[in-house]
This record gives structure tokens, C-alpha cells and sequence, in this order.
């Protein structure tokens, strides 16, 4: 059975078999939805990526401040305890060169490198050695400058390299120290007391937190990239929601204005024509016009149906339809709607058989009813003469179920997914109708949180069914009334 029929064949643009809704042929007519889908992707990728972008930044200069800060704090205390260290190397040989009882047992080999890996000497102003490991040549050690600076300010401390020649054959290693040199006034005159720490260790030390540092950055940002890539998709979903309704209510909304035109067009050529003929006729008493005047009659009624189906239908589209929610009895409903059709049923040689079944559900009443009315209006329209149209109600679970079956051509199965598309209709449909009564009947159904579906019976003829959430039952049995009280008897 066709949805609602057309009056001008050539309504079906698209070829049979082709199961694409309304809203794909728009798109394909209309380029500039294309264009404002593509514009709407990238706009989502260049969102997107800005919020990678973003956190991938932030993260990256979170990790360089905190990386700055734990590696000037690593750098700092060693030095302060390499310092420390030299500190207290060079007061035990300020007490080895001044004759310290203490210390009268010690040699100049004690202040080797070795123990804290450092090593002690002294010299005088014009360079000569005072004191010197004997196993190290110290000549080339001396730093000049350095004494000089700590003359004038009391220490001096400075990082250097150099190339120390050890104990064991001739060979030179060069070395970074920390060097601090001081200055005692001796016997002998002012002596200058320099000791050098080996600084390789330290230096591995700090060289092994940085590559730390940087390679658990770089995981730390690509793991703040990939979770900032997977948030910022999820958190775009209400957007690209967002922009879909949109690209979708301006689509209906192009439709709508183009259907309506369409549609609205063969009424008012039918009306234009009378209205020309009755001019042309202006002389001619009513009588002899009256063809013309039934014909606009007639199109005025069917502009008047279409119109009230093209607000309900903009309303609901818009969200300013409200619907009641009161207790209904479905299979009332289904029998007053059929018995408002036995006019038009009768006309078509059209039997209209209710089966009703008690069918509590929550809903409108009024649209309840319209949606009774417009599926038997369906099948009544598509119903052969002397045929049979069946409406039943039957309750199953959580559940209502609403039925109305015909006897007439039934659904190709190509047109099946189309059925409720808005103006569509097929190409042997009978005509009159607004093309929008299924449309406004799955409105009614999908608005009560049912469903509708239309298939072909296997004896022929169409069976479109409802099935609209029952209505829980809320009666609870009253209270047994309290036993009355007995009477008091009389003690005397």
C-alpha cells in the first residue's frame, strides 16, 4: 500500500528502488550544504587541534619549569657539598702547613686525590710551591688568578679543568674541578692553600639527570598529546552534535519550503483556472459555472487540510508542540476513531472491522486519536471496494499494540523505508491527501516514546503497527475498614 497519493505523477523524481530519504536528495541538490558540512569539519579539526596544541604546550612548559627546578636544586646542593668538602680539606692543611701538633704525623700524600677525590697544595705569591702532594706535579695547577681574587675577597671558588698527571706512568687525564683557593698568612708570609675536587662523577651525575629529564619529558608530552587529542574529540561531540542538528534543521527547513511550494502549487493552478474561467463566464448564471465552483471548493479544503498539516508539522520541528500526559484507553480511542470514519467507508464500499482489546497508555487524547484516524484514512484511501479494513488493540506486557490492516495492493518492498518521508509518495498511489499523514502519524508515535512500522500482510494488503509503552498500573487496594468498636457494657 503507497504512503498518501499525489495528484501529479511526476512527484517521483527519483528512480524506484532507490531507498534515499528526503534529506539525502536535498544535499544532493543543494551544494551549499555540502560546502557548509565541509566547513563544519574543518572548523571541528582546527578546534581540535588548538586544544592539542594547547595542552601539549602547557604540559611541555610545566615539565620545563619543574625540569629547571629539580636540576638547579640537584646542582646546587652538590655543590654546596663539594664546597663543604674543599672547606673542610683546607682547614686540615692550613693545620699541616702551620705545624699543627695534631697533624705533625701527616705527609703531603694525605692531600692527593683519593679520599673525596681531591687533592691540596700550597704556594706563595710568585708561584713557588710551600706544600704539594709529591706523587702529583703541581706546577701546571696553579691558578694565579684565582689566588689574586681570593687576596682581595678572602676565598675564591671556580670550576676548571685540568690535565692532571697521575702516579702511574706519564699519562694525562684532564679533569673538571671545582677549585678553592684561600689564603694563610705563615710564617714564611702570606701562603696560598688551593684544593681541587674532582667534579666527573658530579658532572655524570648532572648529565644523567638531564637526559632523564628530557626523555621522560618528551614521553610525558606525547602521553598529554594523546590524551589531549582523545578529550578534546570527546569534548568537541557536543559541538559536532551541535553543528549537525543545525546543517540538519536548515536542511528541513530548505525541504519543507520546497515540498510545501511543490505541493502547494497544483491546488492553486487548479483555483487559478476556475478563477480565470468564472471571469471569463462573468456573465453566465451560477449554475453553468458551478464545476468551476466545486472544483475551488474542493482545492480550498485541500489547501485548508495541507496547510494545518504543514504547521503541525513546522511546530513540532520547532519543539512549540506540547503533548498531555493523561491516562488513555487506547482501545477507546481506536473505536471512536473508527466510528468517526464510517461516512467515508461507506462511500468507498469500505468495511471497517474494530477489534479492541483494553489498551491503558499515558498520553494525548487528542493526538491519540489522530494518529487512529489518519492510519484508517490510509487504509480506507487504498482499500479496494468492498474491502476490509481491520483496526485491533491488544495489550502485551509493557507494551500496547496498535494494528490496522487492508486488503488492498500493499507496499513494494522498495518502498517500504519511505513510507513516512514527508510528501513522498508512490507512483500508483490513488490521489487526494496531503502527502503528510504518515509523516504526522510517526510524529505522534515517536513523541509517546513508541514506535510505528509498516509491512505487507501475506495475504495481501498493508499492515502498519504501533506500539506505545503501557501505562503502569498504579491502583492499590484500599485499607480493610477498622472492626467498629464494641459496644461498652453497662457494669451495673
Amino acid at each position: 500500500m503507497p504512503a498518501e497519493p499525489t495528484a501529479e505523477p511526476g512527484l517521483a523524481t527519483e528512480p524506484p528502488g532507490r531507498h534515499a530519504t528526503a534529506q539525502d536528495g536535498l544535499a544532493e541538490r543543494d551544494p551549499a550544504i555540502a560546502r557548509e558540512e565541509v566547513d563544519d569539519a574543518r572548523l571541528v579539526r582546527r578546534v581540535r587541534w588548538r586544544l592539542v596544541a594547547w595542552s601539549g604546550g602547557s604540559t611541555l612548559l610545566v615539565l620545563l619549569a619543574l625540569g629547571a627546578a629539580i636540576y638547579l636544586a640537584a646542582a646546587s646542593t652538590l655543590e654546596s657539598s663539594g664546597t663543604q668538602l674543599l672547606e673542610h680539606r683546607v682547614d686540615d692543611f692550613k693545620s699541616f702547613i702551620l705545624g699543627s701538633p695534631t697533624d705533625n704525623e701527616r705527609s703531603p700524600a694525605d692531600f692527593v686525590f683519593g679520599g673525596g677525590g681531591t687533592v691540596v697544595y700550597g704556594f706563595l705569591a710568585d708561584g713557588r710551591i710551600v706544600r704539594a702532594p709529591g706523587a702529583f706535579t703541581v706546577t701546571g695547577l696553579i691558578d694565579q688568578a684565582a689566588a689574586v681574587s681570593a687576596d682581595k675577597a678572602g676565598q675564591d671558588v671556580r670550576f676548571r679543568t685540568v690535565s692532571v698527571q697521575g702516579p702511574v706512568g706519564n699519562e694525562s687525564v684532564d679533569v673538571p674541578v671545582r677549585q678553592l683557593t684561600v689564603p694563610v698568612d705563615t710564617s714564611a708570609g702570606r701562603v696560598f692553600v688551593q684544593a681541587l675536587q674532582d667534579r666527573s662523577s658530579e658532572v655524570r651525575t648532572l648529565d644523567t639527570l638531564v637526559l632523564v629529564l628530557i626523555v621522560g619529558g618528551v614521553i610525558v608530552v606525547v602521553i598529554a598529546v594523546g590524551f589531549g587529542a582523545f578529550y578534546a574529540r570527546r569534548a568537541l561531540v557536543p559541538i559536532r552534535d551541535s553543528l549537525a542538528s543545525q546543517r540538519a534543521a536548515l536542511r528541513r527547513q530548505r525541504e519543507f519550503a520546497a515540498d510545501a511550494s511543490h505541493e502547494l502549487r497544483t491546488p492553486l493552478t487548479v483555483i487559478r483556472s476556475s478563477v480565470d474561467h468564472l471571469r471569463r463566464h462573468a456573465d453566465e448564471p451560477v449554475r453553468a459555472v458551478g464545476d468551476a465552483l466545486e472544483d475551488i471548493d474542493a482545492e480550498v479544503g485541500h489547501l485548508t487540510d495541507m496547510v494545518g498539516d504543514l504547521l503541525l508539522l513546522a511546530r513540532s520541528d520547532s519543539g512549540a508542540v506540547s503533548l498531555e500526559q493523561l491516562p488513555v484507553e487506547l482501545d477507546d480511542v481506536a473505536a471512536d476513531a473508527a466510528t468517526g470514519l464510517h461516512g467515508p467507508a461507506e462511500a468507498r464500499g469500505v468495511t471497517l472491522v474494530v477489534d479492541p482489546e483494553p489498551g491503558p497508555v499515558i498520553g494525548d487524547p487528542t493526538r491519540l486519536r489522530q494518529l487512529v484516524t489518519l492510519l484508517l484514512d490510509n487504509a480506507i484511501r487504498h482499500s479496494p471496494p468492498t474491502g476490509e479494513v481491520r483496526v485491533a488493540v491488544r495489550s502485551a506486557g509493557d507494551v500496547v499494540r496498535l494494528s490496522v490492516e487492508d486488503q488492498g495492493h500493499g507496499i513494494r518492498p522498495e518502498d517500504l523505508p519511505r513510507v513516512f518521508d514527508r510528501f513522498w509518495r508512490a507512483p500508483d498511489a490513488p490521489s487526494g491527501g496531503t502527502g503528510l499523514g504518515l509523516s504526522i502519524a510517526k510524529w505522534i508515535v515517536e513523541r509517546h516514546g513508541g514506535r510505528i512500522e509498516a509491512s505487507n500482510r501475506p495475504e495481501g494488503g498493508a499492515r502498519f503497527e504501533v506500539e506505545l509503552p503501557a501505562r503502569p498500573s498504579t491502583l492499590t487496594p484500599l485499607p480493610e475498614p477498622a472492626p467498629p468498636p464494641e459496644p461498652a457494657t453497662d457494669p451495673r
